[in-house]
């Protein structure tokens, strides 16, 4: 364990979530992504589509690409901006509501496994150290060519 890096745990911790999430959503002829997504659009009055690739931390061509796939079964559909008609609404549809909820549902399963497993503590500092990742990062205190 001594000679893992930082940056080690926190790729495969995190490529063995996005696997289970993965297998999980394609129960239901779904994908990660497409939960992620579902999570993201406001539920009533749907969300600009500018903002979510920012809120999911994705590219615009991935983004494009699971909005496209989302809209084909009839998750999302899209919508002129009344504030701004360059710009679009994606709106969930019906069937996108229940899937959101079932998307919910998964996540909050398993943060409920992790509590369950992991003390209050614990997580806490967990949270407090992946702030500070992200800190540095977004700082850009970590590779700093000045």
């Amino acid at each position: 364990m001594k000679d893992k890096t930082i940056d080690y745990a926190l790729r495969t911790t995190w490529q063995a979530v996005a696997r289970m999430y993965n297998e999980e959503a394609a129960k239901y002829g779904a994908t990660m992504a497409t939960g992620f997504a579902l999570l993201s659009i406001d539920r009533e009055k749907g969300s600009p589509s500018t903002t979510l690739g920012p809120k999911m931390g994705m590219e615009a061509t991935s983004l494009t690409r699971t909005l496209k796939s989302m809209e084909e079964r009839g998750l999302i559909t899209r919508k002129k901006n009344p504030t701004d008609g360059r710009g679009v609404i994606i709106q969930l549809t019906k069937d996108g509501k229940e899937k959101r909820e079932l998307s919910k549902e998964t996540v909050l399963r398993f943060n409920e496994a992790v509590r369950q497993n992991i003390s209050e503590e614990k997580l806490l500092h967990f949270m407090e150290v992946a702030e500070i990742i992200n800190e540095l990062i977004i700082d850009k205190k970590i590779y700093n060519d000045k």
